[in-house]
């Protein structure tokens, strides 16, 4: 990895960029960083997972962890990650809790060449013209899904581990209940308090996310919204614009 910018008459590296290559599934465990991370996978899916919540985002989007947030990562299928390791004072205006972002057709490009830059130690005139313009790119830039927010009961996390692994599972909060120890009346109310939302609407977030990352890696829409718990294609795409607020083919 290699600095991507300074700062005039100081030495100190603003912006590194990584490219990565990981192999399909791999994870990279909890840690944290001393910049601000914005993950982009230009090709292939990649998982983000945060104490916020979790994000699954394609190559139309990126993952924004500010500087000292513990995180950890998961890719699916053939990616290519190229992202950017940003110092705090460097003026991106991007918020200080973890986030998506939309990537434009400039920003991706922009990404990629500092990318491509890699044996650059001191950036000539033209990677520092193209660091100003992520900058202000990066100020501009919708954040178009709220993550997945993940509950810290000890019961709820049972229930959202389960479904994380097989989101198509229908149980009830009553059967769960039945397993984890409390009551479908109790861990109603613990999942609204601590996820803001009711236990399927959070379930049906999780199902669009998990359709997401599989229909990004080339699966059809069918075959994957009733494989995720959906009775039809057509259940799916409206839960997916109520969701994401487009249709699953404006969104690809």
């Amino acid at each position: 990895m290699a600095p991507r910018s300074e700062q005039s008459g100081d030495k100190r590296d603003f912006i590194y960029a990584v490219s990565e290559e990981p192999s399909d599934g791999q994870t990279n465990a909890w840690h944290v960083h001393d910049r601000g991370c914005l993950i982009y996978p230009s090709t292939g899916v990649v998982s983000v997972e945060t104490a916020e919540g979790h994000w699954v985002v394609p190559a139309q989007r990126a993952v924004w962890v500010p500087a000292g947030v513990s995180h950890q990562t998961r890719v699916s299928g053939k990616v290519a990650l190229r992202s950017l390791m940003i110092e705090e004072s460097f003026p991106t205006g991007l918020p200080p809790s973890a986030c998506v972002i939309g990537v434009t057709p400039l920003l991706r490009e922009l990404i990629l060449y500092v990318c491509g830059e890699v044996s650059v130690r001191v950036p000539d005139a033209p990677a520092r013209h193209a660091l100003a313009v992520i900058a202000d790119q990066l100020r501009e830039v919708p954040t178009p899904a709220l993550p997945l927010p993940l509950p810290e009961d000890p019961r709820l996390k049972r229930i959202a581990e389960a479904l994380l692994e097989n989101p198509a599972d229908n149980r009830t909060l009553e059967a769960w209940g039945r397993s984890v120890g409390a009551s479908g009346r109790t861990l109603r109310r613990l999942f609204q308090a601590e996820t803001a939302m009711g236990f399927r609407a959070w379930r049906q977030h999780l199902r669009v996310l998990e359709a997401l990352r599989r229909i990004a890696q080339g699966e059809a829409v069918t075959n994957v919204a009733l494989d995720v718990g959906f009775d039809s294609a057509g259940a799916f795409a409206q839960m997916f614009k109520k969701i994401l607020g487009v249709t699953p083919s404006k969104y690809f």
